[in-house]
């Protein structure tokens, strides 16, 4: 279970709302005793799906401090006992002093005046002698007052249930906190609590849930003590930081505390309810623990039979929610499509990322000259949308924050003044989370994206398949730089396409927006190709680290889990790799693995000579290839005759009729660090012996100038007995003399490729 996706929680809300705060104190002859009236808040308003709570509506809400700051939430279940969770309190299996935690009680904001507040310090931390881990289970803690709460309107104890108290799934319950309104997205000031509906799944539903994989390709055994609230769809949940926090539902005209926010897979994410520790089992456990106290936590016998909810499934299946973005008619038609009209300029292309917003790059905004002075004439703008009878106005543009000086986050926002209605004609496209691995070989499109120039023909031919991360991330990293693992946000992501050399140009300035599809859904996954010239693959900066940014400036943009996960062989993409040796042209002899789009080995060349002679030339700079003399050179001719080169098609476009190979294949060897070299070029009429490169170094360096040697220590490894990767005989092999054996070929600019 991976640690990073494994949330100890908190909640999703809008953001607050700020509110007065009540006066709560009473006199502690007020307080109650022998029977503790527990579970009715005085009478209140409440905003449904995620907002600020009304001051006063959660008096059983605490605030547990560590060293002067909020770290989780808690509930009062009697004058000096307050239930929490064991995480809040456990590090490396080691229980924390109690020493250096306080309880605030009666606070709504945590930012505002403190008048009706309180607080107390804690004289015991308990925790059952069971608890290891939150997925374990066992995750609640109690914690003794060092003196009673005062209790009043605004500070009074939640009711507990019985251990044979039983709710009803599809139940409307209510969880509480001061925890993140996102994921990794803090509750901005005043930091008012926060509440949010939640519905009670069945534990079947639940497992049903969870036994699909998820993020990480995670599942999970839902174990007994555990409790499900949310929604299959998401978007309402828990977050960081409300963990210890109440999840209560109201019978019979009082409160019970169902259960105890413990953690979750992200936050608010599709089929991915919360998870919280239920209250009712642990009753024995509380009792004793409390025993002697007076007054203790009051456990009322429920007056009424729960009926079956509607969200209990009848068997152990269950509906999984799919995903409300990234649908697409046929690829080329794209309902997220967005171009931005702005007088004097040219349509800036981006993509809708939700009801409201539309994501484009800063640069066609921006002022080239003063990129720190934002546009002002937003009345002026228009989005023109799929299928849309009118233009949609700008009500606000948001770029990032390193928008004019990082081209990895050429990125703004624009709020539409009215929500779109979702249609099949508008669709917002789906986004990855940070940690999203688009897996190899996965099916991808090219769209536009900023002010790029048109499709070079019909949008079905902007196909593309990704290749490997470490692949990508090494023809355009550095030299020895270690290559990110699955999970952490790749540095480049790099699409196998052909269009380039069907088209017969290089798109130098085109800008392309990457889209990559998992199980029918698509994702925008890269924008803004590198400015890399004609060096190809095209590599496009990774969407991933901007996903945070997008959520919490759009509070509703559609990030999405990963959907596929077809990693071939265990670890084959984990492994820590590190890069080659690199020239100033990217790492020099990587081979995408597996092959990709017919595409072998991408430094093969066809040589076509007059008549009907088809070489085969090896690509060692970007304005040189070097072939084989006998085939380029007949024999009593002494001009060369006329020569064209294609690049990037080798094997993989038939030749014309008539033409055929007349040279064998060249002797490539692979170095430890996994990048190919080329040893020698086959000697005529034969595929055993070979002219060496090694020994004509100097030559080639000095009429190239730009190809690259590998040190005596990055030469080739020879493999174990066995293998057919060049034999240490077959290597060694070669003609004489070596320079009247190759020829090198200036390639010149009109030359296709």
């Amino acid at each position: 279970m991976s640690q990073h996706l494994l949330l100890p929680f908190v909640i999703l809300a809008i953001s607050p709302i700020p509110g007065a705060l009540q006066d709560s104190a009473l006199s502690p002859t007020e307080e109650e005793h022998e029977d503790l009236d527990c579970g009715r808040p005085e009478p209140s308003t409440r905003i449904m799906g995620g907002s600020e709570a009304q001051p006063g509506s959660w008096p059983w809400q605490v605030s547990l401090h560590q060293r002067g700051g909020h770290i989780c939430g808690g509930s009062l279940i009697a004058p000096s006992w307050v239930l929490s969770a064991a995480h809040c309190f456990v590090t490396n299996g080691t229980l924390e002093p109690a020493t250096e935690w306080s309880v605030l009680l009666g606070v709504h904001s945590q930012d505002g005046p403190l008048d009706s507040a309180h607080a107390r310090a804690v004289a015991a931390i308990l925790v059952p002698d069971n608890y290891s881990s939150v997925e374990l289970g066992a995750d609640l803690a109690l914690l003794r007052l060092a003196s009673p709460a005062r209790l009043g309107p605004a500070v009074r104890p939640i009711c507990l249930p019985r251990a044979s108290h039983r709710f009803a799934h599809g139940t409307a319950c209510w969880a509480t906190g001061w925890g993140d309104i996102q994921e990794a997205d803090p509750l901005p000031l005043p930091w008012a609590l926060q509440e949010v509906e939640l519905r009670l799944l069945g534990e079947a539903a639940c497992q049903c849930l969870y036994s699909r994989p998820g993020p990480f390709n995670l599942t999970f055994q839902l174990l007994p003590g555990m409790l499900c609230a949310g929604y299959p769809e998401g978007r309402r949940d828990t977050c960081q930081g409300d963990s210890g926090g109440p999840l209560v539902c109201e019978e019979g005209g009082q409160w019970f505390q169902a259960g105890i926010t413990s953690f979750g897979f992200g936050c608010g994410r599709r089929n991915r309810p919360g998870v919280f520790t239920a209250v009712a089992p642990y009753e024995a456990w509380i009792r004793e623990q409390v025993m002697g106290s007076e007054p203790g936590p009051a456990f009322p016998t429920q007056s009424w039979e729960p009926q079956p909810g509607p969200w209990e499934p009848t068997d152990e299946n269950c509906t999984i929610a799919l995903p409300e973005c990234g649908k697409a008619p046929r690829p080329g038609t794209w309902p997220w499509e967005a171009r931005v009209m702005v007088p004097g300029s040219r349509p800036c292309h981006g993509a809708l990322v939700s009801e409201s917003w539309v994501l484009a790059p800063a640069s066609c905004f921006l002022d080239p000259i003063n990129s720190d002075l934002l546009p002002r004439d937003l009345d002026n703008w228009r989005v023109l949308l799929p299928s849309r009878p009118r233009a949609e106005l700008v009500a606000r543009f948001v770029p990032h924050e390193n928008a004019s000086w990082d081209d990895t986050s050429d990125l703004a926002l624009l709020q539409l003044q009215t929500p779109v209605n979702l249609s099949t004609a508008s669709r917002p496209v789906c986004l990855p989370h940070p940690e999203h691995y688009f897996l190899p070989r996965s099916r991808c499109r090219l769209a536009r994206w900023g002010r790029g120039e048109p499709e070079p023909g019909p949008s079905t031919l902007l196909e593309a398949e990704l290749l490997g991360g470490w692949w990508c991330h090494c023809l355009y990293g550095r030299q020895g730089e270690s290559v990110p693992p699955p999970g952490d946000p790749p540095h480049a992501l790099c699409p196998a396409y052909q269009e380039e050399e069907e088209a017969g140009r290089c798109w130098n300035y085109s800008h392309w927006s990457l889209l990559c599809q998992e199980e029918g859904t698509w994702f925008l996954a890269g924008i803004s190709d590198f400015s890399s010239g004609c060096l190809r693959p095209r590599a496009f900066y990774p969407l991933q680290t901007h996903g945070p940014w997008i959520s919490h400036v759009t509070r509703g943009a559609y990030l999405e889990d990963q959907l596929t996960w077809d990693w071939g062989p265990e670890g084959e993409e984990t492994e820590t790799q590190a890069c080659p040796p690199h020239t100033e042209h990217g790492a020099c002899g990587l081979r995408p693995e597996p092959a990709v789009m017919g595409i072998l080995w991408p430094w093969l060349a066809e040589v076509h000579v007059a008549g009907n002679q088809v070489c085969t030339g090896i690509l060692v700079a970007p304005g040189w290839v070097v072939a084989a003399t006998h085939c380029v050179l007949r024999p009593g001719f002494t001009t060369v005759p006329y020569i064209e080169v294609y690049l990037g098609r080798a094997g993989a476009s038939p030749l014309p009729q008539g033409h055929q190979v007349t040279s064998a294949p060249p002797l490539l060897c692979q170095t430890e660090g996994g990048s190919w070299v080329l040893m020698g070029m086959a000697v005529r009429g034969s595929r055993e012996l070979f002219a060496a490169i090694g020994p004509e170094e100097a030559w080639i360096a000095q009429t190239v100038g730009e190809a690259h040697f590998l040190p005596p220590n990055g030469y080739p490894h020879w493999p174990p007995e066995g293998s057919d990767l060049c034999p240490p005989d077959l290597a060694r092999a070669s003609g004489s003399p070596q320079a009247a054996l190759l020829l090198l070929l200036l390639l010149l600019p009109l030359i296709q490729g």
